[in-house]
């Protein structure tokens, strides 16, 4: 038996980086991990993974559709497939590998196998029991099931995000299942492979709860890609043959059921929190409604010396917001004050042109009955946008308080949305105005300037249109 201040369970962003935290903050610290790899999912079959096949798929595109206009003549490159999943696991290998390098070089002792909790202060892993004077559940999210429908990922024709990155072969017709972050980004690679993409969506919208203007841009883009949506739909069921899907869904005003053929069902309706096996029901762990881990501004649970982060407690499942939990309770549990900006969590679509948001929404905020102004700038009128064939229908919005300007949110529809989107969140956590990013002189020729022309619009208006 071993004795730590901490013990993590999950090797995810939120647990290997609130090891490394605690570590550097003095604390003997273990995590424990059941995967043969560090880095949870989103090293492992999630972010890191399918960014390396929206990067292939894109220059794969760019092939197509672009390099001729460019003066880059020739045929384009076929596609070896098995090759472009060798590139991703090389990609992953790179990434898991680093996260074990760091444990190392933190002195952090990796428990190998899958951890209960007997008692508080105590944590089981395999026939060893270690004592823990914190514990941190950092136990992340599985796929949403859907009722009707059965994922098989060993058999590949019905697969949640995971199974998506290991199909065998391309299939010609794709079906996804729900339109937000991870259905359109898988879709967008099969899409760009060459398969018929179709996306059925409860919904009315493209990712739920984001923009308005955001949600009508980039469902626009994307049809204009090759992908077909089919919105307000129930899915019934996927019933399956040998090599096939058949997909059938309601209209959810009424109306007739549909069926859709396919060679590939992706299920990608959502995330749920995992916490099984830890044993909290016995420990008395306080749940939520939704199944999460209740916890307090400091992220504990009602058990003391119990804590949680990540996508197992309330708040966006994002791989970031999980690092900035981890980093804080780190500092709590050394006696320090941690901090988390919930109103300044960026979320990304990492489709090309990438999609990014921050803050509210101009509907959240006229709900709250909120004065606001708007500024909103269309990449058409950025050069360096025109340049590389991503200036079409893309823009950014910013949102500020109509008496103070300060910023209260913004919306990115262009390339490289996902970095640009941090200068936005550095002014809001700084309470920055739309005015001080308009005085800030922005390089030329770069995307950012399409920011400043935003903050501009807020003002007297935007230079460049």
């Amino acid at each position: 038996m071993a004795s730590y201040d901490v013990i993590i369970i999950g090797a995810g962003p939120g647990g290997y980086v609130s090891a490394i935290r605690c570590a550097q903050l003095g604390l003997k610290t273990a995590i424990v991990e059941g995967r043969e790899t560090l880095g949870g999912t989103c090293l492992n079959v999630g972010c890191i993974p399918s960014k390396a096949l929206l990067h292939a798929t894109h220059m794969l595109h760019e092939a197509e559709h672009n390099f001729a206009s460019m003066g880059l003549k020739g045929k384009s490159p076929s596609v070896d497939w098995n090759q472009m999943k060798s590139y991703k696991d090389e990609v992953i290998g790179q990434n898991t590998g680093g996260v074990e390098f760091l444990m190392k070089k933190n002195k952090i002792d990796w428990l190998k196998g899958w951890a209960s909790i007997p008692e508080a202060g105590k944590v089981k892993v395999g026939d060893d029991t270690h004592e823990a004077k914190n514990i941190v559940i950092a136990s992340g999210s599985v796929p949403s099931a859907l009722p009707g429908v059965e994922v098989d990922n060993d058999k590949g024709i019905v697969v949640d995000s995971t199974g998506a990155l290991e199909l065998p072969k391309v299939p010609k017709k794709m079906v996804v299942i729900g339109a937000g972050v991870i259905g359109l980004e898988l879709g967008s690679v099969y899409a760009r492979l060459g398969a018929e993409v179709t996306v059925v969506e409860y919904m009315d919208a493209v990712c739920p709860g984001m923009d308005k203007d955001v949600q009508r841009g980039f469902k626009r883009i994307l049809e204009k890609q090759g992908l077909t949506f089919v919105m307000g739909a129930a899915v019934k069921g996927v019933e399956t043959t040998k090599s096939k899907a058949k997909v059938s869904y309601e209209p959810k005003k009424g109306g007739d059921a549909e069926v859709i053929e396919a060679d590939v069902v992706l299920v990608a309706t959502g995330r749920k929190p995992y916490a099984e096996g830890l044993g909290l029901d016995a420990l008395g762990v306080k749940m939520t409604e939704r199944g999460q881990i209740a916890t307090d501004g400091q992220w504990a649970t009602n058990v003391k010396g119990i804590y949680a982060i990540g996508d197992v407690i309330e708040g966006p499942m994002l791989a970031h917001k999980a690092e900035d939990e981890g980093m804080a309770v780190a500092e709590v549990i050394a006696g320090k004050h941690g901090h988390v900006n919930y109103g300044v969590i960026p979320g990304v679509v990492y489709t090309t042109p990438e999609v990014a948001t921050v803050g509210a929404t101009e509907d959240a905020l006229k709900a709250e009955g909120r004065k606001i102004k708007t500024g909103k700038f269309m990449f058409m009128g950025n050069a360096r946008a025109k340049a590389v064939h991503q200036a079409e229908g893309g823009f950014v919005k910013l949102i500020a308080d109509k008496e103070t300007d300060r910023i209260l949110g913004a919306a990115i529809i262009g390339p490289g949305a996902g970095d640009l989107i941090h200068e936005i969140c550095v002014a809001m956590e700084f309470g920055a105005s739309a005015e001080d990013i308009a005085l800030t002189c922005h390089a030329h020729p770069t995307y950012s300037e399409a920011v400043r022309e935003a903050a501009l619009a807020c003002g007297d208006g935007a230079i460049h249109s």
